[in-house]
């Protein structure tokens, strides 16, 4: 029961918190174009340059969580997010919403914490349930956290950005109040070092051949996926004309379904087949949710076509993590998971970089067509290569 309990405020922790990430990311590629006058491809770098914080520092925060424990770090980048969401209701320039991005990237890297402290107090037979409820966190959060913040455009980009502040500030507070400590009972003996990217760490992880190619798979997954995070709104508002209160809705219903995936779907196909099959069936949706966005028509179209897309990347966000930490040593959950998002976050660099260079430049159709390539080489590979 304690750990049912620890479960239900870890997710409540995460689903409050990730609210206020979902208000500003519909909004953020029309705030920069409308509002600041940027390219699409600095608009790009806006959402990329948030990721590259988390390449530098979820390493580090795993393995100080793994040094002093989850709870402590969880608190202070809750902290820091919360001080990006103010910086962001006050900005009127380029410079001054980079700044706000680094430091909303600095308070993201806790991820590899979150997901941690689920495999401590998790069995490995219960762990994709636990990891999936980290996935439906995020995806509530894309449900209500768009939706609101559409309603808060309404009344100015500011407002939205307040918004945002207040429900991480909730999230703060619970987890002051309510979320436990989850290595309290573990001797915790390596050594903390304080280094921007641990390469001989991140080296000894990917020269595992179980983790190595899990870590790999991850990362062109979440290449392919964030090649949308900042051109999916552009292709809205530039070729479709939808307004942010439709982004946001759009934006929702893509929360909603990876939601129900992660929190239902995931934990019967979890027991019914392998690893292996599901992962290459989340691949499958990807390919195609992907290759046909370029194509959706109109809202109902598009629509139909994020809900497929969000249905592979809802089955796959939670169990290559889970596939990791079951291969992964007990004493360093921290450390390795946090290596893996530290991974993907430099893919969620790369993918908005070429995203809004590729939109800018080549078409609007590349960044989704090029996405949907990759992924099917992916799945080609996870076949040969993955063992259950």
């Amino acid at each position: 029961m304690k750990n049912k309990a620890s479960l239900t405020i870890i997710f409540l922790t995460i689903f409050i918190d990730l609210m206020g990430f979902g208000i500003l990311i519909p909004i953020l590629p029309t705030f920069a174009s409308k509002q600041l006058g940027a390219t699409d491809f600095q608009i790009g770098i806006v959402v990329a340059v948030f990721s590259l914080m988390q390449f530098f520092f979820n390493p580090i925060m795993g393995r100080l969580s793994d040094r002093i424990g989850r709870r402590p770090v969880i608190l202070s980048t809750q902290l820091m997010t919360i001080i990006s969401y103010l910086i962001f209701a006050f900005t009127n320039s380029y410079l001054l919403l980079i700044i706000s991005r680094m430091i909303a990237g600095l308070g993201g890297s806790n991820i590899g914490v979150a997901q941690a402290y689920i495999a401590d107090i998790t069995s490995k037979e219960e762990r994709a349930k636990g990891m999936g409820l980290i996935g439906a966190a995020f995806g509530l959060g894309f449900v209500f956290g768009p939706l609101i913040g559409a309603l808060l455009s309404k009344y100015g980009y500011p407002v939205a950005g307040f918004g945002a502040a207040a429900f991480s500030s909730l999230a703060f507070l619970f987890a002051i109040f309510k979320l436990p400590e989850s290595l309290h009972e573990k001797k915790i003996e390596q050594k903390f070092q304080f280094k921007i990217f641990d390469f001989a760490f991140t080296k000894k992880v990917l020269s595992s051949p179980s983790i190595g190619i899990l870590v790999f798979l991850f990362f062109v997954i979440i290449f392919s996926i964030a090649n949308i995070y900042g051109t999916l709104a552009l292709l809205t508002y530039k070729v479709y004309h939808f307004s942010d209160q439709q982004n946001g809705i759009l934006f929702g219903i893509t929360g909603l379904i990876g939601a129900l995936v992660q929190a239902g779907l995931m934990r019967k196909i979890s027991q019914k087949y392998s690893d292996k099959k599901i992962v290459i069936g989340g691949l499958f949706f990807m390919v195609i949710g992907l290759a046909l966005i370029p194509y959706g028509g109109n809202f109902l179209g598009l629509s139909i076509v994020v809900s497929i897309l969000a249905v592979g990347s809802g089955i796959l966000q939670p169990i290559i993590p889970t596939m990791i930490s079951k291969r992964a040593s007990e004493n360093m959950q921290g450390s390795v998971l946090g290596v893996n998002q530290s991974l993907s976050a430099l893919a969620r660099v790369f993918g908005p970089l070429w995203g809004g260079f590729s939109f800018h430049y080549l078409g609007y159709q590349f960044p989704f067509l090029t996405g949907a390539v990759v992924t099917f080489f992916t799945l080609i590979f996870a076949f040969l290569f993955i063992k259950n």
